[in-house]
């Protein structure tokens, strides 16, 4: 097996040995009560994670799974979608496939939301749900989830859906204490576990909405999950071996403490953006593409210089035994991300720089 700390993609993450031999565990009946006891010990590291006293909803699926569910018990009508980048733009293609009619809010690829802007757009009260993407990953954007939630709750009813996939665990996501509606998340990027799993919590105001929404489905039904939650149980099967996998995190992110996570992760980020500035002083013309103060704690996205493609700097960077990740979507030759996050610490992060500092002054 190769050495852990030479995998930067922004997800999926690099995940620890002894987290993927836990799925080699026996599998138990998902309706027992082994099941019970092991969900039971699990929910409350969610809720720690997540910042939460609500229960944590489970699924066996990508966290593109609860970003319909999301939509589909918290929005009555009419939506609001927050666009900067590629997945917050799935957002707003899954409002619609939804049949909810749905508007982007779309500002250039790299930049924040501004909440003056948003308050601006909710005024007229034609929206019913916002949705937001808080860490988005196609840009390494941190668009200031604290402050959109204060602006969506004084539009008047409206609500907000988080899309926390590469930012929960990673950066600073206070579901309660922000009021987040609903928060959800995947297990393949900072929580450092195989794909396969994806989390959400839903406030109470939210399930009041969806007992009437006659057409918010079956298998993301919140008022399922909820049920099932609170018997310490899930709705549908689950992907037992996963959830040991999920067990033995959760150890593992409560040994080391959520404030120190958080910090490591921080400093993972600043990291990387004084590499950048390093560069800059070389000589080398890259950029981040996120403005200071709106930078994900989790990805980097950089923009590279003309006479680089990410693809390029990519395979090169393989060459070398490392693995990071091109830009993604239309920025796809123009940048590159890597994904700082997951159980990744500064030192190993030093020696990916280390790598790609060879490649980008060649």
């Amino acid at each position: 097996m190769a050495d852990f700390g030479r995998f930067f993609l922004p997800g999926p993450t690099e995940v620890r040995a002894d987290v993927l031999a836990a799925q080699c565990r026996p599998m138990i009946g998902h309706r027992g009560k082994g099941m019970e006891e092991l969900l039971a010990r699990i929910q409350p590291g969610l809720q720690r994670l997540f910042c939460t006293s609500r229960p944590v909803y489970i699924a066996a699926s990508s966290a593109t799974g609860f970003m319909e569910g999301a939509l589909r018990n918290g929005a009555r009508r009419r939506v609001l979608s927050l666009v900067n980048g590629a997945f917050s733009d799935r957002f707003h293609k899954i409002a619609l496939a939804c049949g909810l009619e749905a508007d982007a809010l779309t500002v250039e690829w790299g930049a924040p939301h501004d909440p003056a802007q948003v308050a601006d757009a909710l005024a007229g009260g034609r929206y019913d749900a916002v949705t937001v993407v808080h860490s988005e990953t196609s840009t390494g954007v941190l668009n200031p989830i604290r402050e959109l939630a204060e602006t969506v709750h004084a539009s008047g009813d409206a609500v907000l859906l988080v899309d926390s996939v590469t930012g929960l665990g990673g950066a600073p996501c206070d579901t309660d204490a922000w009021g987040l509606d609903v928060v959800l998340t995947g297990s393949q990027k900072a929580m450092a576990l195989p794909p396969g799993l994806a989390f959400a919590v839903a406030q109470p105001n939210i399930l009041e909405r969806a007992a009437t929404i006659p057409g918010r489905g079956v298998y993301f039904d919140f008022l399922e999950f909820e049920k099932y939650a609170l018997q310490h149980q899930t709705p549908n099967t689950p992907a037992v071996s996963l959830l040991h996998a999920l067990e033995a995190q959760i150890a593992r992110m409560d040994a080391e403490t959520l404030p120190v996570r958080l910090a490591r992760h921080e400093a993972m980020a600043r990291r990387t953006w004084g590499w950048v500035e390093e560069m800059q002083a070389r000589g080398t013309p890259m950029c981040i593409l996120a403005p200071e103060g709106y930078r994900s704690w989790t990805v980097t996205t950089i923009a590279l210089p003309t006479h680089l493609t990410g693809s390029a700097v990519n395979a090169a960077m393989k060459s070398l035994g490392f693995t990071i990740s091109a830009g993604y979507g239309k920025l796809k030759d123009t940048t590159i991300r890597i994904g700082h996050m997951g159980d990744h610490t500064v030192e190993e992060l030093d020696v990916l720089l280390d790598a790609l500092t060879t490649v980008v002054t060649r």
